[in-house]
């Protein structure tokens, strides 16, 4: 094979002793890399925070008065309606 065609840089070893044969070189694999620890709190994080937020906003929702829960809802159907109409002019369905 000649080095026109080889698809790794010459400096780099092929995959053989000391890899583990998936494609990373030496102890690197997708689970030992010490970012996606960081990477998966954060994500945790996100996730639980987003839950106290939509809890938070469910509470107040059921305190408000029925006049309002029904603007709400209006609002809602004419935002969804106005959006799927968006869609379908985009997607001309």
């Amino acid at each position: 094979m000649t080095e026109s065609f080889r698809s790794t840089p010459p400096e780099q070893q092929w995959a053989g002793a000391g890899s583990t044969g998936n494609g990373y070189q030496g102890s690197q694999s997708p689970g030992n890399d010490p970012e996606s620890g960081s990477e998966i709190g954060k994500a945790l994080l996100v996730g639980v925070v987003g839950g106290l937020i939509s809890a938070a906003g469910f509470l107040v929702y059921r305190r408000l008065p029925e006049e309002q829960k029904e603007k709400l809802h209006a609002q809602v159907r004419s935002a969804v309606q106005q959006r799927i109409s968006e869609l379908r002019q985009n997607f001309n369905i």
